[in-house]
């Protein structure tokens, strides 16, 4: 009996001792992660020591960031430090329409996801979509905080889309080649003034498309997809103009490279024209029919030739 009494009159002590104990551990723990995710706020480290409830406050203003400690794009490494606990607006705007719509892109799984492992390591940037469709919401948000443009040939087409999906950014572009002009079109990559690397504006090549907007001219892409203009009439404008333009503008720019993409390759004029225009040589991967090409800058070594 005298020991199970002893041990009664002790065990309030102990359990007191250990709360106190654990307290002072959670505590610790939670400045140690505040300090860790926060180490250039100095406001979270006042140098008296805070009170629990002072404590709890500042860790639950850590926890749950304002929308303006949320920024669109990681630009310092104060930005990258920052851990933002909402959806970005464009995946959120993306995660309803999809879910809410019977319609779904004309790409497959497999030849989306051949683009996304690319956004995945260069996202944000800028990425240029020739065609607007039931895709585009998902191109914009796979490239949350970067520019997504598209290119459309239909300006109804156009005005139906961005009015129920007003941020997208998309302009309206006219063609003056028919897929029946394909066979003539080929025959232009012997011809010199096609194979020159220059501003698709002052390019003597007939395939060389100038009437873009001057914004699309200006930028230098990181991904191009190339999903349009129609091309499964004889009428219909084609692919040609469009594929070579791609390969212009990326083998143009100051340095680095670009990824261009060249879907329906299943159709004559994607095929071969993208084989000619944008070269085996530069031929990353193919799934499906969809085409991946990247293509360097030739501004960047001269004497590099047209295709490798």
């Amino acid at each position: 009996m005298g020991s199970n009494t002893n041990g009664a009159s002790k065990t309030p002590f102990a359990i007191n001792a250990k709360i106190i104990l654990l307290s002072f551990l959670f505590l610790f723990l939670v400045l140690l992660v505040v300090r860790t995710t926060f180490p250039s706020s100095p406001q979270l480290y006042p140098p008296v020591t805070p009170s629990s409830t002072e404590l709890t406050i500042q860790t639950t203003q850590a926890r749950d960031p304002t929308p303006t400690d949320c920024p669109t794009t990681t630009t310092t490494p104060a930005d990258a430090a920052v851990t933002c606990n909402k959806a970005p607006p464009s995946l959120a705007l993306a995660l309803v329409h999809y879910a809410t719509t019977n319609i779904t892109p004309q790409q497959t799984y497999d030849e989306v996801s051949v683009s996304l492992r690319v956004l995945a390591k260069k996202s944000p940037c800028n990425f240029l979509v020739f065609g607007l469709g039931h895709d585009s919401l998902m191109w914009t948000s796979l490239n949350h905080g970067g520019r997504t443009v598209f290119l459309e040939e239909d300006k109804a087409w156009i005005d139906q889309i961005t009015q129920k999906l007003p941020t997208l950014e998309a302009f309206h572009v006219t063609y003056d080649t028919k897929v029946t002009q394909a066979d003539n079109l080929m025959k232009l990559r012997d011809e010199e003034e096609c194979r020159e690397v220059a501003d698709p504006r002052s390019s003597k090549c007939e395939l060389a498309h100038k009437g873009f907007p001057s914004e699309v001219y200006g930028v230098e892409w990181d991904l191009i997809m190339v999903d349009a203009p129609t091309g499964w009439h004889d009428e219909a404008p084609g692919r040609m103009s469009a594929i070579y333009t791609a390969g212009l503008m990326a083998r143009n720019r100051e340095s680095g490279e670009t990824d261009v993409f060249v879907h329906d390759v299943d159709r004559a004029v994607e095929d071969g024209f993208s084989r000619a225009f944008l070269c085996d040589g530069y031929l990353t991967e193919q799934v499906g029919r969809l085409r991946h090409f990247t293509v360097p800058s030739h501004r960047a070594r001269s004497g590099r030739p047209f295709c490798p």
